[in-house]
């Protein structure tokens, strides 16, 4: 299958491609289409985010489906309503041409009773997030017993958000014959328990292709106190032209905070997190994607499923935690065709991140410069001269006010003229960057690897009595860790979580604090222990 027209697909669909210039399948559809367009065996698929999963599972469905039948015939499962909403988006373009095919989103965040009403309309495709699911089969106004096809999109970031337990009973709702089709950028344990419980001698592919866009990116760090961090995300956003991009932070509270500080500070800024209502993402993605926002501010859940192939910068305030977190984030930009720049802001200690992320993506990293005030003030000035120069002047509409604009500024010379004109323009980036400091740090030093290895010393495995059951997930841990002024920035190693319990690499010193902050915020009562224990194994 080296083009759609190979593939098989009715003509309907084929022209609906044409018409979005699909010519070549990716390296996931070329696998995929054919396993489920020929049979209606599993399907396992490991590809990540920016391969063309979407049209990987939805092109052959579409094809199978039974347009006279007006019942839920697909049903595709995904994290976040904002990808799911860009599922539905893309299924709606791709049926085009194919009548009777009705798709519907459900999520939560919208009133209930509205998706309860469109649900009448015999869908036969739905797409959804697990809790929302959940909730209408067990209002029983969700009939599942005719399902034939099963999605699980980004299977991996299901779990890792705590929705084992939404899974489980939603696919146990659904007939036990249907094709099951799993999607995953990695392949943790809790997937392959997922497989072996509910599919049927898989068949399983992978793609060889990266994320699309990694290949057109640059990637780059920037070492600074984590007290200067924000300082230097300013410096970032003023020494780069036309800036267009998404700053990802770990939580909701320090998306909000530092949308507020960027806006305060007059950077055209807006904040994607899960606390705002869909009308106001909607308002807010809506001005971004018009470019009257020219920075986003979101959390990796809150950017899942964004179609926006522009952008030319993507910052990481802080790094994620997973290493696909990251290729995630990275492709965002350099899509379609065009270069992108992904820059992270660190501290010394996560140097090994990077090291870890060069292997993993097979890239170099570029370690830059935080810019000085002078650099920035001359960037700019360069820019405002560019723009001066580059400016079309109209000369029939500017003509006659010429004369008196010659009175007004008849006793200045050239070069006064030209002070005045970019003080006037130039005073604000003057008055921000005098005097500023460097806020470079000094890169590692020779003996890293024997000071690192000090420093990995001080970390501890701890364990504690709350686990998947709990809904305690990473995301979770770290917001509990950053909404603590005690433990924010602390170091943290691995984190595996079981259903019952979770053990967790941190630095030894913050052991008692750690705990007690779990303990105030998750559900099990226990107590910081005065001389723990870690001789016996669990069995």
């Amino acid at each position: 299958m080296k083009s759609f027209q190979e593939s098989g697909l009715n003509p309907q669909i084929i022209k609906a491609l044409d018409d979005l210039g699909f010519t070549e399948p990716t390296s996931v559809q070329q696998k995929a289409i054919p396993v489920i367009l020929e049979s209606s065996q599993d399907l396992l698929a490991f590809a990540q985010t920016g391969t063309g999963k979407t049209a990987a599972f939805a092109l052959p469905i579409i094809h199978k489906l039974d347009p006279n039948l007006k019942e839920i015939q697909a049903l595709i499962i995904s994290p976040t309503r904002e990808l799911g909403l860009q599922i539905t988006n893309d299924i709606e373009l791709f049926t085009k041409y194919v009548p009777n095919i009705n798709t519907l989103t459900i999520y939560g965040g919208q009133r209930i009773d509205i998706q309860i009403n469109a649900l009448r309309n015999k869908n036969q495709i739905i797409v959804g997030t697990p809790g929302r699911i959940h909730d209408l089969i067990r209002r029983k106004k969700l009939n599942l017993n005719h399902i034939k096809y099963l999605v699980l999109d980004e299977a991996d970031e299901i779990l890792n958000m705590g929705f084992k337990d939404d899974l489980d009973a939603i696919l146990s709702e659904t007939p036990k014959e249907k094709q099951t089709l799993l999607f995953s950028a990695t392949m943790p344990s809790s997937i392959t328990q997922i497989a072996k419980k509910y599919m049927q001698n898989p068949v399983e592919i992978s793609s060889d292709q990266k994320n699309i866009g990694t290949k057109n990116v640059r990637h780059q760090y920037y070492m600074a106190q984590a007290k200067d961090r924000y300082e230097a995300l300013r410096r970032l956003a003023d020494n780069t032209s036309d800036i267009y991009g998404i700053i990802f932070c770990r939580t909701r509270r320090e998306t909000q905070e530092i949308s507020d500080k960027l806006a305060q500070d007059h950077y055209s800024a807006e904040p994607l997190h899960g606390d705002l209502s869909q009308e106001q993402r909607n308002k807010v993605m809506d001005r971004f994607r018009k470019r009257h926002t020219k920075l986003l501010v979101a959390t990796d859940v809150a950017a899942r499923g964004l179609d926006v192939t522009d952008l030319t910068h993507v910052i990481n305030y802080n790094l994620p935690d997973q290493l696909e977190s990251y290729i995630h984030r990275s492709g965002r930009t350099g899509r379609a065709g065009k270069t992108g720049v992904s820059m992270s802001i660190i501290h010394s200690h996560e140097q090994r991140k990077i090291s870890q992320l060069e292997k993993h993506i097979g890239q170099k990293f570029e370690k830059k410069d935080i810019p000085t005030g002078q650099q920035i003030c001359e960037q700019q000035l360069f820019k405002l001269i560019s723009r001066v120069t580059e400016e079309e002047v109209d000369q029939d509409q500017i003509e006659p006010y010429l004369p008196e604009i010659h009175a007004k500024l008849e006793g200045l010379d050239r070069e006064e003229l030209l002070k005045r004109f970019f003080s006037l323009e130039f005073s604000r980036f003057l008055q921000t960057y005098k005097n500023a400091p460097d806020l470079n740090v000094k890169s590692r030093p020779e003996n890293f690897k024997k000071e690192f290895r000090r420093a990995s010393t001080k970390l501890k495995t701890i364990e504690f009595p709350l686990g998947f059951k709990d809904q305690i997930s990473p995301k979770r841990l770290f917001g509990i860790i950053n909404s603590n002024p005690s433990l924010k920035g602390m170091e943290v190693g691995k984190i595996n979580i079981a259903p019952s319990f979770t053990t967790i690499e941190i630095e030894a010193s913050q052991e008692r604090a750690f705990l007690a902050a779990v303990n105030q915020k998750g559900r099990g009562k226990f107590h910081a222990p005065k001389r723990p224990n870690y001789s016996k194994k669990r069995r």
